[in-house]
């Protein structure tokens, strides 16, 4: 699979120009016929709204419907998959949400797959959980490349997030985010950066897993996006990155046999799904107690 990690810069607010943006870029893109393609979460509104999500927002199938135009309009010839974070309308629920889109079929615009964001952040500059609502599944679903899941920003802070994924069959893991920058290391990679860094190469390693980062950069109300978009091995080995302030499209090739090779020289998630029913029934664990307890 030929994979194209878009690091974004959007216009704060501005729709129609984060569209035209990504028609060039599809335009770019096309010749090379790529398999998919990445871009950030909230990559045509910016991530900073506040009260205007609301007006901003919308249904999955008009954002799928706008991302395939695009698609379209750039003189494509084939179809390719597109995944885009995006705010979501669902009746008037509002979520921070990851739309995976078949465009440039024949038959029209199919949506694969919706992922709404589950860990919500407040702290520090965040206040998403105050505007938005947070998803209640994390799901996988079909690829050419195989299964896969999205997981969205802070998901993937959460272990037990790309644990799951894995455990229900993915072999890919999609993470559009919308990271501030902070702090910097000796090496002079922005800390959060080299953070990031760690925590999805420790994730792909442990379960045998290739997972795709996709940054937003520029600044909204002085907060400056921290970009870093990269791409792990099923080993946890660093396959390609970008640096924290330019737009950029990184490109990747994946290869289906080095999930299973990987999986086969060290089986970590086999070990995981053979010991996890004892895991789960231990009367230690307090979560498990409250739930027997509820009957």
């Amino acid at each position: 699979m030929n994979v194209a990690l878009v690091q974004f810069k959007p216009r704060k607010g501005d729709v129609q120009a984060n569209l035209a943006s990504m028609r060039s870029i599809f335009k770019q893109l096309a010749p090379g016929e790529p398999d998919l393609i990445v871009f950030p979460e909230a990559a045509l509104t910016g991530y900073f709204l506040e009260g205007a999500v609301y007006e901003l927002a919308v249904e999955a199938p008009v954002m799928a419907q706008r991302i395939d135009e695009q698609w379209r309009a750039s003189g494509a010839t084939r179809p390719c998959d597109v995944v885009v974070g995006f705010y979501e309308n669902v009746e008037g629920t509002f979520h921070n949400s990851a739309i995976y889109v078949r465009c440039g079929d024949e038959s029209g615009v199919h949506v694969v797959h919706v992922h709404r964001k589950m860990f919500l952040p407040t702290y520090g500059v965040f206040d998403e959980e105050r505007f938005l609502t947070r998803g209640r599944q994390l799901s996988v679903f079909e690829t050419a490349f195989g299964i896969a899941s999205i997981l969205i920003c802070e998901d993937a802070w959460h272990a037990i997030m790309p644990t799951v994924a894995a455990l229900k069959g993915a072999r890919l893991i999609i993470v559009p985010s919308a990271s501030p920058g902070r702090g910097l290391c000796g090496t002079g990679e922005l800390e959060s950066n080299t953070r990031w860094k760690s925590l999805l190469s420790s994730a792909a390693a442990e379960h045998g897993i290739y997972v795709l980062y996709a940054g937003l950069v520029g600044f909204e109300g002085g907060k400056g996006m921290s970009g870093g978009t990269c791409a792990f091995s099923p080993r946890g080995d660093l396959i390609a990155s970008a640096g924290p302030l330019d737009e950029c499209i990184v490109k990747v090739q994946l290869d289906r046999a080095e999930v299973d090779i990987a999986r086969a020289t060290i089986p970590l998630l086999g070990d995981l799904s053979a010991v996890l029913p004892d895991l789960w029934l231990d009367e230690e664990i307090p979560v498990t107690r409250r739930l027997e307890e509820r009957g």
